[in-house]
């Protein structure tokens, strides 16, 4: 299993999403098929030197997504059932995540924005 996520210091985007970024990434891509185990956010945050939170964080969002599985004490693992949608929908995210990187837009701009094009799909 690779989960090597590495951290740009230096960058803007805050360090919980480089780390949800790119393990979304490895998912998307099928780097972490379903069923691989992550590594434990304690470990994870050691290995990156990061609060503990920070990670967790992470993996929250990772749940939140439907891209992991929290099991408690057997850990957090990819999750099943993905289907094309979902996977069509991920890829669209993640270049529309790329390109508001490269138009220097920040993380919480670029999610206001996708909110407010999904709250206009559902007026009336």
């Amino acid at each position: 299993m690779n989960t090597r996520v590495r951290l740009d210091a230096g960058s803007a985007v805050p360090p919980y999403e480089q780390v949800r970024a790119q393990l979304a990434a490895m998912i998307g891509d099928g780097r972490l098929p379903v069923g691989t185990r992550l590594p434990a956010v304690r470990q994870l945050a050691a290995d990156l030197a990061l609060a503990v939170n920070t990670v967790a964080r992470a993996y929250r969002e990772l749940e939140a997504a439907g891209l992991v599985q929290t099991r408690g004490r057997h850990g957090t693992v990819v999750a099943p059932g993905r289907d094309d949608a979902t996977d069509r929908l991920h890829r669209a995210a993640a270049g529309y995540a790329a390109e508001a990187r490269r138009l220097g837009v920040p993380p919480d701009r670029a999610v206001a924005l996708v909110r407010a094009a999904l709250d206009a799909g559902t007026a009336g």
